[in-house]
């Protein structure tokens, strides 16, 4: 009997579709699942061009001029499983409860009041501190953007947040407009004094 052709299929991984997690503009991780596979970072350094820069177990294994491309690099060589394998890291904190106790007690230093939606000093809210895949972060409350600025430690960022300066809008108009930051202008814009106040202007 003739023999009948048999189609043999390859075997084929399916396409994975990666996760960015922006820890700042120029830092980013690169997560297959839950699993860390590569970082993207910035090479600010000078007469460079190629300045974004694929880098894996702290060593740099790609660059490029633009982060997509360095993104799309990661991307057909984790598919291939030609990606050197990221090692990971060992979580500074391996619980929520554990992360907020570290946070708690570095608020206390400063007698920082930490509530749920972030850092507060004398009912002004400082910022947030939090820790992503035993990553550090700080986002200060007047970042424009909120955002997310890596810390080494909930000491480094709980004391970032403590040279936050609190200014009340009284002692704003007392400064020269030249020494106001961006972040002074709108409050002094919106301040509205005390009916005290207006009255002890109009006298």
């Amino acid at each position: 009997m003739p023999q009948t052709a048999t189609t043999v299929t390859p075997c084929v991984k399916p396409v994975e579709e990666l996760t960015v997690v922006e820890i700042s503009f120029y830092d980013h991780e690169i997560f297959a699942a839950s699993k860390l596979i590569a970082r993207i970072g910035y090479d600010h350094s000078d007469f460079i061009t190629q300045r974004w820069v694929v880098i894996i177990n702290d060593v740099e294994v790609f660059r490029h001029d633009t982060f997509k491309r360095c993104h799309s690099y990661i991307t057909w060589h984790y598919n291939r499983g030609t990606l050197p394998v990221q090692e990971q890291e060992a979580p500074a904190a391996t619980t929520g409860n554990e992360i907020m106790v570290q946070i708690a007690q570095e608020c206390e230093k400063y007698n920082f009041d930490l509530l749920d939606d972030g850092i507060y000093q004398h009912d002004k809210k400082l910022g947030q501190v939090g820790c992503t895949q035993g990553r550090w972060w700080v986002i200060r409350a007047s970042s424009e953007h909120q955002q997310k600025v890596p810390c080494d430690s909930a000491l480094d960022a709980v004391w970032s947040l403590s040279m936050v300066k609190l200014t009340c809008c009284e002692d704003l108009l007392d400064q020269p407009f030249e020494t106001l930051t961006v972040e002074e202008w709108p409050r002094l814009v919106e301040y509205q004094p005390e009916p005290e106040s207006r009255e002890l202007v109009a006298a």
